[in-house]
């Protein structure tokens, strides 16, 4: 007989064969530890999304629609490349990155086309 371990304690487990926990405390000490983990990692890309969104705003304005600028000026405002919400590539093969309600594109000169993605469906708040 194959003797099985908690997951979170590491002691026998006793009962059915797809148990995984000795406890109900071992479980959910295993899922609270989980959750502040993921909690953990995600505020802080949150936090990184967040800034790079307010950076783009504060170039574009509050009604700008779009605008073409020095991929410079960004990396002035500290603004971090890595991290986008969904990109696509376009009919002409350009990545289109998006940042929650704005998009942008990178070319080859170093310019950045900031675009503010406006949808019908729902309200815009800044």
């Amino acid at each position: 007989m194959d003797i099985r371990k908690c997951k979170m304690c590491k002691s026998d487990i006793i009962g059915r064969r797809d148990k995984i926990f000795c406890s109900t405390r071992c479980k959910s000490d295993y899922h609270e530890k989980l959750t502040k983990v993921t909690l953990k990692a995600s505020d802080r890309i949150d936090k990184i999304l967040h800034r790079n969104r307010s950076i783009l705003l504060e170039l574009m304005g509050k009604n700008g629609l779009h605008k073409k600028m020095p991929k410079i000026e960004l990396d002035k405002k500290k603004f971090n490349w890595t991290y986008i919400t969904h990109y696509h590539i376009n009919s002409q093969g350009k990545e289109v990155r998006y940042l929650y309600d704005f998009s942008y594109i990178i070319f080859s000169d170093q310019e950045v086309l900031i675009k503010r993605v406006r949808r019908p469906d729902h309200g815009q708040e800044d």
